[in-house]
């Protein structure tokens, strides 16, 4: 699925490490049993990131990438993030416009970011409630 997802992926050692660090990481499960999306993030103090969100081809366009997001928010408002931070590539509209209905807003750009191909990556921040956030 990250191979499917990104034209710079994540290897197995990339997850492997991450995990050991103790990061919150989400799995989207179908009916079937079939995994169709993760979400991993990290929260440090009030603040948090979302490093890699991915979802099967396959389910895209099904809700899958907005559950996740919102899981992953709600779960990081548990430990006590107040924001949270997350960077995307400047030509990825689909994933632009699923965290604009979250609130993120940009604030940052970082040049020539992404790899494969080279492309500026948007930094964008949304603010945690400190109520509810499921959507």
């Amino acid at each position: 699925m990250e191979v499917a997802s990104f034209a710079d992926p994540w290897s197995f050692h990339d997850f492997a490490e991450t995990l050991a660090a103790g990061v919150v990481f989400l799995v989207a499960v179908a009916t079937d049993r079939r995994v169709t999306g993760y979400l991993v993030a990290r929260q440090m103090a009030d603040e948090a990131e979302i490093l890699n969100v991915g979802v099967d081809p396959g389910s895209r366009r099904h809700g899958v990438g907005r559950a996740l997001v919102a899981a992953g928010i709600d779960r990081l408002r548990a430990l006590g993030a107040r924001q949270v931070y997350l960077e995307v590539r400047e030509s990825n509209r689909a994933a632009r416009d699923l965290y604009r209905g979250f609130a993120f807003s940009e604030v940052a750009r970082r040049s020539k970011y992404y790899r494969h191909p080279v492309e500026d990556a948007i930094v964008l921040r949304a603010a945690i409630p400190a109520g509810e956030v499921t959507r």
